[in-house]
């Protein structure tokens, strides 16, 4: 029993000092993900499906969360254009047959959707799952998933009106795919069978390495004439990622053009103003992804829908929750689900005149 302890306690030892050697790999620097970190982060599904997660969803809950969340971009039957290429269209009976899409090979035909070139389901399960809605990503649940899905390809006349996807039956529907034997390997971007059988890479030059003279500086510069035309573009960039722009109201190199984004916020100790937080609200809910201050971009700007709905809070209120499209063109505004007081208290600043601080 004795030699037993000793042997258990040298496992435990050893166990316990397995992160320490991880680590020692790159002394100093970081460490090792946890595991649920790197589940996190593992949500990818592949062809085969695996990363896949059980749950299931109905062509007709699939419909409900489309009206609701998307068809303000891909029309109800996912035949918009009018954003982004249609989804749905260009497909037969047929082709769900022979897993090869027909209209492909038209020259006459005046565009792709996504189910004519898609030849894997797991694909758009995937997409969905982790890019969908675009203006919230990844807040659909895994029922929700499954069900927009499903409606998606009952819209394409793959699944019918009463089915459920699931993660059990989602390879037999693999089978129904319209373009399911539309990929091909004969590109030579990485072997396959059309080669016959023999690999080779899309390449076979050699580098030179050799007398390649001075390296070559990149940059990019805006004339003086035409810098300013658009307005400031650094306010016109996300509030995500280093890239900000330049600060267009300067001149070229003066101070400010590598600053960070526009601070809203009052004097240090001092709370913000109602402008600030407002502003500081369009940036925290993505709106800046759409809107300009001033100049449209996606949709028109802050201080143009003031202008236009002056004093009319709770219709902007309204519109923030419902979006739309119509107003100012084609492009939609997708419904935004935000607390009622944030809503109110932007489009309390948008019916105010929009002021800076």
């Amino acid at each position: 029993m004795s030699s037993f302890r000793n042997g258990f306690a040298a496992l435990a030892i050893a166990a316990c000092a397995l992160p320490l050697l991880a680590q020692d790999k790159f002394p100093g620097i970081g460490r090792d993900a946890t595991p649920k970190e790197v589940a996190a982060w593992d949500i990818d599904v592949r062809p085969d499906f695996k990363g896949l997660p059980p749950g299931s969803g109905t062509v007709a809950k699939g419909q409900d969360i489309w009206e609701a969340r998307c068809a303000s971009c891909h029309g109800i039957f996912g035949e918009s254009n009018s954003v982004f290429t249609p989804l749905v269209g260009g497909t037969t009976a047929e082709d769900v047959k022979t897993g090869r899409v027909a209209t492909l090979l038209r020259p006459d035909y005046p565009g792709r959707t996504s189910l004519m070139k898609v030849p894997t389901v797991s694909t758009l399960w995937d997409y969905i799952n982790r890019a969908m809605p675009w203006d919230q990503p990844k807040s659909l649940k895994v029922d929700e998933v499954y069900a927009v899905t499903a409606f998606l390809l009952n819209l394409a006349h793959v699944l019918p009106d009463d089915f459920t996807l699931s993660d059990k039956n989602i390879a037999e529907v693999q089978q129904k795919m319209p373009n399911r034997k539309g990929m091909s390997t004969a590109h030579a971007m990485w072997p396959g069978k059309e080669l016959n059988g023999a690999a080779r890479p899309d390449v076979t030059a050699t580098a030179c390495m050799k007398d390649c003279g001075p390296e070559p500086v990149i940059g990019s510069r805006l004339p003086e004439h035409a810098r300013n035309n658009h307005g400031n573009l650094r306010e016109q960039q996300r509030t995500v990622g280093a890239q900000r722009g330049s600060d267009t109201t300067r001149a070229e190199g003066k101070l400010g053009d590598a600053a960070g984004p526009v601070k809203v916020v009052g004097p240090a100790g001092a709370a913000a103003s109602p402008e600030a937080a407002a502003i500081k609200l369009t940036q925290q809910h993505a709106c800046t992804a759409c809107h300009n201050m001033e100049g449209k971009l996606v949709g028109p700007s802050f201080t143009d829908i003031a202008k236009k709905h002056n004093g009319k809070t709770d219709y902007l209120a309204g519109k923030i929750k419902a979006g739309g499209s119509g107003v100012w063109g084609e492009i939609p505004m997708p419904p935004q689900n935000l607390p009622d007081a944030d809503t109110r208290a932007m489009a309390a600043w948008l019916a105010g005149g929009a002021a800076k601080p």
